[in-house]
């Protein structure tokens, strides 16, 4: 045994969530599948660093989630399928990080941002026995515990903002990134403070931070991303989308994020050319939804950090 990982007793409790959480998706009428670990393209995004090999004298990255090829099986016609796999990012290690780790993703048709809220929420309560989530959306967030609107305010002010609550701004970060300061004033003001007793389900996040959610438009006018995420005891445990379905704004998207990755002196990814064709074939209206099972069982089982909830905690 592993003095740095978990002990036997904390193996069998995590053993008994996992079929806990086979037993809910076999319940909802979900199917396993699995999808491979390594592959030639990758789903770029800006902070995240998928581990590049090299085999049959070509690069192969492994994958930061499985939701490449889960989006292929789902527009091939499966429509409700979940996975438990080990997912991959470099230079991610901490009390809530390691490289490895283990990522429980689904995706059913026909839910939208609510339903997959819903069923989040659902699947925490039955397999971790927490209780039902609370709802908030990003923006009443900003404004209750940093004082200030995510949708409207601009860079200036969120600049002010920050130096007024004596928040240090990282080397290297520009004055002009706008979701750099919401990030900063997020990770620093609000997640601490929010989803400490029961999780909280967070809504509605700046359109800039769609990802490859659909954008819509909230109650107070402002274009938001159909995006969800809940945190828990201040870690973010879960984050999902109303998946967008356009192939053609997909890949303006990841454009976008190559160009920013370039501009902040790292390399861009490969475009994941298969999946924008099995978009482009017809993505059927859909939500998806990633979940650090690490984190979770952490959590559910009273863990101080990522290590004591797996059998190898330092390697």
């Amino acid at each position: 045994m592993d003095q740095t990982g978990a002990t036997p007793t904390t193996l069998s409790q995590r053993s008994s969530l996992l079929v806990a959480l086979r037993q809910f998706f076999g319940h909802h009428g979900f199917l396993e599948v699995e999808t491979p670990l390594l592959a030639k393209e990758v789903i770029p995004e800006i902070h995240i660093e998928p581990p590049c090999t090299v085999h049959d004298r070509s690069k192969q990255w492994l994958q930061a989630s499985p939701e490449l090829h889960m989006k292929r099986l789902v527009a091939a016609g499966m429509p409700a399928i979940y996975q438990v796999t080990r997912s991959f990012r470099g230079n991610e290690r901490g009390p809530l990080h390691n490289p490895e780790f283990t990522i429980v993703e689904w995706y059913r048709v026909g839910d939208d941002m609510q339903t997959g809220m819903a069923l989040l929420d659902q699947l925490c309560q039955t397999v971790a026995k927490t209780p039902p989530a609370k709802r908030t959306s990003y923006g009443e967030a900003m404004r209750t515990h940093a004082a200030i609107c995510p949708h409207s305010a601009t860079v200036d002010q969120l600049n002010k903002r920050a130096a007024e609550l004596e928040i240090t701004l990282p080397d290297g970060m520009q004055k002009d990134d706008r979701d750099g300061f919401l990030n900063l004033l997020f990770a620093l003001r609000v997640q601490p403070q929010i989803g400490c007793d029961e999780p909280e389900i967070l809504y509605h996040y700046p359109a800039s931070q769609a990802a490859l959610a659909k954008v819509t438009q909230c109650s107070e006018g402002h274009q938001v991303a159909a995006r969800f995420e809940m945190i828990w005891r201040g870690v973010e445990v879960a984050n999902g989308y109303d998946e967008l379905t356009d192939a053609a704004e997909l890949r303006r998207r990841l454009n976008d994020v190559n160009r920013q990755r370039e501009a902040a002196g790292r390399s861009s990814l490969p475009i994941p050319e298969s999946l924008l064709a099995a978009m482009d074939q017809g993505l059927p209206d859909c939500s998806g939804c990633a979940l650090g099972f690490d984190r979770l069982a952490m959590l559910a089982m009273g863990l101080p950090s990522l290590a004591e909830a797996r059998a190898f905690g330092r390697e």
